[in-house]
């Protein structure tokens, strides 16, 4: 399917229960930041040229430093060698005369050497200093494309919502969070109505289209601790922890009144859902299996799509 931006329509926050109120959200990755597209200005080539100006202006300024130190010891030999130089030109004291003028002249050449081993020193330290900065810019670079690896690996390209895979995976994890500190944890299976009959009608764009647009209200409808996931075609999932069945509803409820345009008219993007809460001792194999029988038999149930959806029964809160 071809694949373009889309638009959706905001979605209010009105539910209370389902805030991140929940002592593992902070710790979970929020899903806008998760699910951010690709984008040139990375953060890491950002601050790797904030990086390599800091360092630029520090030259400027250790110049300048130099500089002067440079200027004032050659200002001071020439001071010295002012004030000695009648010294020198007389001849008739003898060995006070030849002394003070040898150590005149050594002194200067100290000096002399000091001053040319402080730039040779400064060279050096520029030429490091050039050195790291292009070793910033490849390291950032390499984590850029780190980055983009590992939203390729873990991110749907269409929706930007995460993968199947990252998504089993995260339900394991969840579910061994909730066994151990015994925390509700629900997970809902969604399923787009009318995908095809958009394609059909509209052409894939459209229904690309749908497929955006629903993934951004799903993103909008959940906590940031919360995972969105496109387990592929018309199938999502939700990974809800602290969340117990029968706060579901507020979920769907922001799902509602989703509509998209196509060719000028307006299309109604309808969903059929399942749900069901952990129960102790269950797999994540078994969790999805409940969770895809209360979707099929929301399909099958011929229901219409909205508030009356709720009717749906509610599976009981695992204790």
């Amino acid at each position: 399917m071809v694949e373009n931006t889309s638009s959706s329509q905001a979605v209010a926050e009105s539910f209370d229960p389902l805030k991140d109120n929940s002592p593992y959200g902070s710790g979970a990755a929020s899903s806008d930041d998760a699910q951010a597209p690709p984008h040139v200005n990375d953060p890491w080539i950002e601050h790797s040229i904030e990086i390599r100006r800091g360092l630029q202006r520090l030259d400027r300024k250790q110049w300048w430093l130099w500089s002067s130190a440079v200027m004032i010891i050659l200002l001071l030999t020439i001071g010295m060698a002012s004030f000695a130089f009648p010294s020198l030109m007389r001849l008739g004291e003898g060995t006070y005369s030849f002394f003070l003028s040898q150590a005149v002249r050594g002194l200067i050449g100290l000096v002399l050497l000091f001053s040319v081993y402080t730039v040779y020193q400064q060279y050096l330290i520029n030429k490091i200093r050039g050195q790291l900065a292009d070793q910033m810019d490849s390291v950032a670079k390499v984590e850029m494309l780190t980055h983009e690896v590992y939203k390729l690996a873990v991110l749907d390209p269409l929706t930007n919502l995460h993968n199947r895979r990252a998504g089993e995976q995260r339900l394991v994890e969840e579910i061994a969070r909730s066994r151990r500190y015994v925390r509700p944890l629900t997970l809902i299976l969604l399923d787009i109505d009318n995908l095809k009959q958009c394609n059909d009608q509209f052409g894939h764009d459209a229904g690309d289209n749908m497929l955006r647009s629903f993934a951004d209200r799903l993103r909008r409808a959940i906590r940031g601790s919360d995972m969105a996931v496109r387990l592929g075609g018309d199938e999502f999932m939700v990974i809800l922890p602290e969340c117990r069945a029968e706060e579901v509803r507020h979920v769907l409820g922001r799902l509602d009144g989703l509509q998209i345009e196509c060719a000028g008219n307006k299309v109604d993007v309808t969903f059929a859902c399942g749900w069901a809460d952990y129960q102790p001792g269950e797999t994540a194999q078994q969790l999805l299996k409940r969770a895809d029988d209360a979707l099929y038999a929301d399909k099958r149930s011929g229901k219409e799509r909205g508030p009356k959806r709720f009717v749906f029964p509610i599976p009981a809160p695992s204790v």
